[in-house]
Order: structure tokens, then C-alpha cells, then sequence
């Protein structure tokens, strides 16, 4: 046992190594008397970064001098924030989206206007509110929660109320009956408008258009580099295990809480028969398996050009419960968005929490850290490229009868060995979570290197529509004896080639 526990612990330290033989990471001390847990980071035009915390303060951060200094105080737990400009940012807060400015130049926000606040609230504990992110044609994008049948909901609330579920008069918290009535509220319900949407608003806040539906937590909202606007949700009910969206305009994703605020929408979504709600739902672009490559994803961000040397372009994905980021790796088939999802920065150095990312101009990334009472950490942490030429996967390709993996860096091709692949899908079910099921190992019949040696093709056997395919390429080397920064490629197969 002694042997097996040392052994376990000289991998965990090689694998930590790896990482940071490529990256520095350097904690950032937070001012006294503010909580650490960080609902949102941006960086200004000037490099400085804006800061907001879990008990409602903005604060400026300075890297030149590692200053702090307050923007805002009195918001009510912010989960994001935007910087339009040096004197002006755009933070979701749990009841509205403001924006705050600094009108008399002493940099300090005088001036808290509500852009959006037409959402409905219970009182329910899990009625967060995530975002904003924004397009190029400036429009807002936030998330809204559902609420949690762990509590009810109080006697006064804010919006439209649907009379789709338990009667009203029952979900009142206040009188501690709540137990008696929970169970048939479902896991999670949506009571009041748009919950469990996604919903786009115009700059000026006149504009509001209810997007997109069927989410459950979606923490993570973000636009990638080519446009696409990205959503992570957390495993759950209706969520086998925690997926990856690309969200367009009037489509299902999968949780049926919020249909009841579809238009002439009349049913209890709890009574429609699971392969009706299938045939309705959009597929997850990308899915974590929980406990291996993530527990609760968080925010999704496009890797600005020019940074972290060949990683620049993608997308990379906060992650609350382990000691690691995601990077996600487009590959659309006919229409169909999907594609692989990577461990990144994978490291106990790194630790958890990881809520909020932002890059500044120097080409730093910055993790805002955060809990809320779950698993997860506080407080802020730098991290740099310091290998130019780190060993990683560039991308992943279906071919008809296989993968092409293409890496950063040219390999060893004798290292080209012990490859191996499986397949698995997950339950769509009200049930919290799903285990693994349809598991199958597939048959590598060919592995070759092409002439560039940065590209391995695998011929493979069996490959499904439908399952997540996971490519274990540890072996791998670089030419110059490199191990592969993420060796691990969970492919969501959708649609074949």
C-alpha cells in the first residue's frame, strides 16, 4: 500500500510538473477586508484590470503597481463585468444588469443605470444571474438560472408568475412546509420569467429578446473568436454530466424548466415524454465528464491573437471544482458544431475555484477565483507562458474512419504507441447526473505520422454518432523528449463525416 500511495504521489507531482515547466502562476494579494471570492474580471483599454467581489465591490487593479483602488461598492453578488472604457463597465448583478460610470473623472462610479431588470425573481437561493458577454454588434448576452427545489420561494416576487406546476399558495417557504410539496416542483423549476434562458439586449437596454432555452446553471457565457456564442451548464438534473453549448437564436438545450415561457407554451414540462424533449433538444458541442475533466465549468473565453504562442485563437474554459482549466477545439461537420475538449493547465499549482478569465495586454492570463459556498476557492492568480514552444495538442479532425490529431510541436514518432480509445454517452433523464453507459473500447486498426511529424492519423473502428469519444495519447513525446501538456482529447462525436 505504501508503495502504491508513494507511486500515486510521483505521478501527481510529474504530471504538476509538466505544466509548470511551462507556465508561471503568481497569486495576487487581495485588499484587507474585502472577500476574496471573485464574481467577475475584464481588463481596460489600459491594462488595468476591473475586479468585482462576491459582497458587491468593484475595484481597479494596477499591474505596473500593484495597486488597488474603488471603482464601486453596494452591488448585489455580481457574476460578471464588462469594461466598456477606462470610466464605464457593464456588470450582471443577481436582480439586474447596470452599467456604472465614472462621469466627473475622480474615478470613482457616480452614476449606476439599469440597462436590464425584466427577469423574474422567487427569493429562491439558486436564482443566479451570469454574463454579460457581447458581440460585435455590441449586444449584451446574460444567463439566467433556474431556482432549486432545496428552498421554495417567498411571498413577494418580482415579475410575470406561470401558472404551469405546484400552485403558488405551496411554494411559499415562510411557514418551513416547503418538504411536503418539493418533490413535485421538480429538481429545478422555473416560475418566474425568463429562467433558464439565455437573453440578448441591445446596448442601450431597449431591446430585450428571450435567445435561447433549456439551461440549468449556466455559469459560463462567453464568444469565441469566430463569433460563436458559448455557454457551459453544470451536471445535474436533465444534465448527465456537464456539457458545452454553441447557443443560437430560438433553440432547446435540453432542460425543460423554462419552456413554460415559450409563446402558447401550456404543458407541465414534467409530464412530456423524454424522447419528445429529445427530439427538441440541441446537442452539447462538448461534454466534461464528471470527476475526470471537470466538475462545474465556468467561462468560456477566446484566447486573444498573440498570445500564449500557439494557443492563441481558441477557447479556453474556467473549471470551479478541480485544478484545471479546458481548452475547447472547434471541429463543425456539415453545420454541425462540435469538437474536443483538452485539460489545460491541469495542476494542483493552479488549484480550484477557477471562475472568471481575463488576458491583458502583456499577454497574461488572470483567474478570478470564487465558491459560493460550494467547492471551489477565492482570490486572484497571473499566469504566463514561459515555454515558447510548449508540446500540446492544435486540433482534432474526424475523418470517416478515424482522427487526425495535429500537435504544436514535431514529435518522436516512437513514441507513436500504447494509443488507445473509448467510447461512452450519458443518460437524458430527470435523475441529478448520469453514470457513464454504452461503453465500448474501439479498435485502432492504423496509427501513422504524417510527413510534416506533427500529425498523427488514427484508423479506428466503431466510431458512434452520439458518444463522446476519448482519445488517450499519453505516450506521446515531443522530437526534443517534451511530455504532451494535456494528453487526454474527449471528442463529441455529433454528427459523422
Amino acid at each position: 500500500m505504501k508503495l502504491l500511495l508513494l507511486l500515486a504521489a510521483s505521478l501527481a507531482t510529474a504530471s504538476a510538473d509538466v505544466w509548470t515547466d511551462a507556465f508561471t502562476l503568481e497569486s495576487t494579494p487581495i485588499p484587507a477586508g474585502i472577500d476574496p471570492q471573485i464574481g467577475g474580471i475584464d481588463t481596460l483599454p489600459d491594462g488595468r484590470l476591473a475586479v468585482c467581489f462576491h459582497r458587491g465591490e468593484v475595484l481597479i487593479y494596477n499591474p505596473a503597481d500593484q495597486s488597488w483602488t474603488p471603482f464601486a461598492h453596494g452591488l448585489h453578488e455580481p457574476l460578471g463585468i464588462l469594461a466598456e472604457s477606462a470610466t464605464s463597465m457593464v456588470v450582471m448583478q443577481r436582480p439586474e444588469l447596470t452599467r456604472l460610470r465614472d462621469t466627473d473623472g475622480d474615478g470613482q462610479a457616480d452614476d449606476y443605470e439599469t440597462i436590464y431588470d425584466g427577469f423574474g425573481m422567487t427569493g429562491n437561493y439558486h436564482e443566479f444571474a451570469f454574463g454579460p458577454a457581447r458581440d460585435k454588434d455590441g449586444n449584451f448576452y446574460v444567463a439566467l438560472n433556474v431556482a432549486s427545489n432545496g428552498a421554495g420561494i417567498r411571498k413577494e416576487i418580482r415579475g410575470e408568475w406561470t401558472p404551469i406546476g405546484v400552485p403558488r399558495e405551496t411554494m411559499d417557504n415562510s411557514d418551513g412546509q416547503w418538504g411536503r410539496f418539493k418533490g413535485k416542483a421538480g429538481r429545478m423549476y422555473s416560475r418566474t420569467a425568463y429562467r433558464g434562458w439565455v437573453m440578448r439586449i441591445s446596448p442601450d437596454g431597449k431591446t430585450v429578446t428571450p435567445f435561447a432555452d433549456g439551461f440549468r446553471s449556466p455559469d459560463g457565457i462567453g464568444i469565441d473568436a469566430e463569433g460563436r456564442i458559448l455557454v457551459t451548464d453544470n451536471q445535474g438534473d436533465w444534465r448527465g454530466t456537464s456539457p458545452l453549448y454553441h447557443v443560437e437564436q430560438n433553440k432547446f438545450y435540453g432542460h425543460p424548466a423554462s419552456l413554460v415561457w415559450r409563446s402558447a407554451w401550456t404543458r407541465d414540462p414534467l409530464e412530456v415524454p423524454v424522447p419528445e424533449l429529445e427530439a427538441l433538444r440541441t446537442p452539447a458541442i462538448g461534454l466534461f465528464p464528471q470527476g475526470e475533466l471537470a466538475n462545474s465549468p465556468t467561462q468560456p473565453i477566446a484566447i486573444p491573437a498573440d498570445t500564449f504562442g500557439p494557443f492563441a485563437g481558441q477557447t479556453l474554459i474556467g473549471e470551479m471544482n478541480q485544478p484545471t482549466l479546458v481548452r475547447f477545439l472547434p471541429d463543425p461537420v456539415d453545420g454541425i458544431s462540435q469538437g474536443t475538449l483538452v485539460p489545460f493547465l491541469q495542476s494542483k499549482n493552479l488549484g480550484i475555484g477557477n471562475h472568471r478569465l481575463t488576458f491583458s495586454p502583456d499577454g497574461a492570463l488572470w483567474i478570478g477565483k470564487t465558491h459560493l459556498s460550494w467547492a471551489g476557492a477565492q482570490g486572484l492568480v497571473k499566469v504566463t507562458l514561459k515555454d515558447k514552444h510548449p508540446f500540446a495538442i492544435d486540433s482534432v479532425h474526424l475523418l470517416k474512419d478515424g482522427f487526425e490529431v495535429r500537435l504544436t510541436e514535431p514529435l518522436d514518432p516512437a513514441s507513436v504507441k500504447d494509443l488507445a480509445l473509448t467510447s461512452h454517452r450519458y443518460h437524458y433523464y430527470a435523475t441529478y447526473g448520469s453514470p457513464k453507459v454504452d461503453e465500448q473500447t474501439l479498435s485502432i486498426t492504423k496509427t501513422t505520422v504524417a510527413p510534416d511529424n506533427r500529425t498523427v492519423i488514427l484508423k479506428a473502428d466503431g466510431l458512434r454518432e452520439g458518444h463522446l469519444h476519448v482519445l488517450n495519447l499519453k505516450s506521446l513525446k515531443s522530437k526534443d523528449g517534451k511530455s504532451l501538456l494535456g494528453d487526454l482529447a474527449y471528442y463529441q462525436l455529433t454528427k459523422k463525416r
